[in-house]
Formats: structure tokens, sequence, C-alpha cells
């Protein structure tokens, strides 16, 4: 049987452990946390996601515990809606979306990995290639593999190893993010609000919480000195309703903050036995919402390429499918941010002008490319 050693157990680490035991794989997940915890944050799994649940089982798990996106899209600071989406054609088109918090779907991919697999507690500590695959080193021995995949993120260890020289860039804005809890208060508006050099976002989430983000054109690094949701209200309190009321009912110590990043284009995602996956691969801003739907679709590719009797062949495969394809999104999320987060007064008016005269069939149309895939051997 073909063994591998998946380093990270986020999204696309335990994704990527079940689409490749499905293809018969032996796999290890090694996550250097000592437990899964429960990250603040919200989701919205678009319909390529989805799909890529389906193929391994989890797509109506998903569903079950999600919340059907509803009516959004981009309004100004004064609430006025600059791109109002018809969800329904998209729907029609490409299948519903759903939001959900990070945690159910971590939990959904816990529960569909089978016992053994994940070893939390578990820091790989060094990878050599041998002449029939690789070795791991970690904190508690050896791991001898015929694939190693790199699943630990933007900052990945492995990729710094066999990738020298791709370290995150700063992407010129930091961001924020908290969940509220709101038990018999549903939120009757869901999108992003543009400014200038600001953008603030919110999603609802299933029992009635909501997902708010905010990000600002700021230098990297920096924090507030007076707490983060006093930055919040010195920057949004005087936005549109609801974003001042539900800063107010914000918690200090939930408010997470984070630089935003994003991963140069590598030549290749595949160094001999060893694969990238998820942000290792193609860390991206959140603008365009395909971070964990990418992982996805990286974990359901790789477990259906992937053939032990001919790895080198199933890995340019791999490459094939997925460098061109992500790569692409990361360079439309960037501008995506850009274009939100510009702090031009000209240029902003201009975009909130430009913006109220898209018809819905150019957005389709934009959507596309991203929405309209299925896992390879699949038809839509």
């Amino acid at each position: 049987m073909a063994t591998a050693v998946i380093a990270g157990g986020g999204i696309s680490g335990l994704a990527t452990a079940i689409a490749l035991t499905r293809a018969g794989w032996d796999v290890e997940v090694h996550e250097q946390a000592p437990q899964l915890s429960e990250v603040g944050a919200g989701l919205t799994l678009w319909p390529n996601a989805l799909r890529a649940l389906d193929h391994i089982g989890l797509g109506d798990r998903v569903r079950d515990v999600g919340l059907l996106a509803g009516s959004g899209g981009i309004l100004d600071s004064r609430g006025n809606w600059l791109i109002r989406a018809d969800t329904s054609l998209l729907d029609r088109k490409f299948g519903p979306a759903v939001a959900l918090h990070r945690a159910e779907l971590q939990a959904a991919l816990i529960e569909a990995v089978p016992p053994g697999v994940l070893r939390t507690g578990t820091k790989i500590t060094g990878v050599r290639l041998t002449g029939r695959g690789v070795v791991v080193t970690h904190s508690h021995g050896e791991s001898p593999a015929d694939l190693l995949v790199a699943a630990d993120g933007h900052r990945s260890v492995v990729r710094s190893r066999f990738w020298p020289g791709t370290d995150p860039v700063y992407a010129g804005a930091t961001a924020w993010r908290t969940v509220l809890d709101r038990p018999g208060r549903k939120l009757d508006v869901a999108g992003v609000f543009y400014g200038r050099g600001e953008e603030f976002g919110l999603v609802p989430l299933p029992k009635d919480q909501v997902y708010m983000f905010a990000a600002a054109a700021v230098p990297a690094g920096g924090r507030s000195p007076d707490g983060e949701l006093t930055e919040l209200h010195r920057r949004f309190d005087g936005w549109a309703d609801p974003i001042p009321q539900l800063l107010g009912e914000a918690a200090p110590d939930k408010i997470l903050r984070h630089d935003l990043t994003y991963l140069p284009k590598l030549e290749s995602y595949v160094h001999g036995p060893v694969v990238l996956v998820g942000d290792a691969a193609h860390a991206m801003t959140p603008n365009m919402g395909q971070g964990a739907c990418q992982a996805l679709e990286d974990a359901v590719t790789l477990g259906a390429v992937a053939r032990s009797g001919d790895l080198a062949g199933s890995l340019a495969h791999y490459d094939s499918l997925r460098l061109r394809r992500t790569q692409s999104i990361v360079t439309r999320s960037r501008q995506a941010g850009r274009i939100g987060l510009t702090t031009s007064a000209v240029v902003a008016a201009a975009r909130d002008q430009v913006m109220k005269l898209v018809p819905a069939s150019v957005m389709l149309r934009s959507v596309s490319q991203m929405y309209n895939w299925s896992p390879p051997g699949t038809s839509d």
C-alpha cells in the first residue's frame, strides 16, 4: 500500500487525508498543535468547494450544518448598494453556496478522518529524500513514506525547505475578524461595505451567529495601543448600520488581527515526492472567498490523480491541473483587494460609480471560472 505523510492538520491537511485514504493510501497527518482549536472565523463555501466535499462524501454533511447564502453584494460606507447579487442566478447555474463557522467544517473533516490517522502534538523536525520517497523526522520518531504533502500553511516549513526564498508577501492591508452570538436576532444584510482604504464585511452564520471582518490599508505589523475593538470603533462607528451596533456587541478579547499576505507564484507545486496543497502552495488574500475552497479542490484533485505505480506522473498531472488555476485566483484576489482598499478618493469614487453599472450577467461571467469546477474524472 502506498504511504503518505501530511504536514499540517488544517482544512487542506484533513481533506487531503480523507481523499488519499479513499484512494487506498495509508496516511499519517502530523499536527504540531496539541489539539485542533476553534478559530473565530466564518467561511463561505462556494459551489466549487461543495463539489469537492461531495467527492469525499461530506457535501450533504456540510450543507446540513451550513446556512444557505442569501442575497448580498457590495455596499458603500453609507449603506448604498453598489452591486446587489442575485443569488438565484448563481444557484441555478452553479448550485448554492453555504456559510458556516470554520469550526463546523473542521469538525466534519475530523469525523471523516479514519482513526489513528491524525496525530496531534507532533512537530516535524526534518525531511530527507531517499531513492524510494521521503523520511520525515518528527517529535515522536521517523516516518518513511512514498509521498510528503505540505499542508502546513502560508509559512510552510516544508516549503521553505524545498522552495527556499518563497516567503509570503504583505498585501498592503491588515484584517480583523470575529464571530458574534446573536440569539433570536436575524441579520437582514450581508455583504462587504467599501470605504476609502477600509472595508467591512458581514456574513450571517447558522445558530444565530454573524461573522464580521474588516480590513484597512495600513503598514504591516501594527497593533492598536488601546485594543483592537477600540480601533474598529474608531474606524467604523461612522459607517452605516448595522456596523456600529454590531461592534457594540463584540467582545474585546474575541477580535483577531492579522496582516494579509499572499504567496508569490511558484513554478511548480511538486519537488520529487513532495507536493504542496492549500496555503502552503498558493496563500491568497480573502477578497474572492476562495482560500478554503481552493484547499478543498487541491485535496480532492490529489486524491483523484495519485497513483502509487506512477507517482511522478500523478504529481505532474496534479501540477498541470492546479498551478494555473490557483495562481489565477491568487491574482484576482489581490486585484479585488486593491480595488476595495484603494486610498485614492478619485479612484474610490470611480469604483463606486462603475460598480453601480455592472449588470448581473457580467458578474455571473466573472465568477464562472471559479465556480464551474468539478473533480477530475467527473462531469458537471
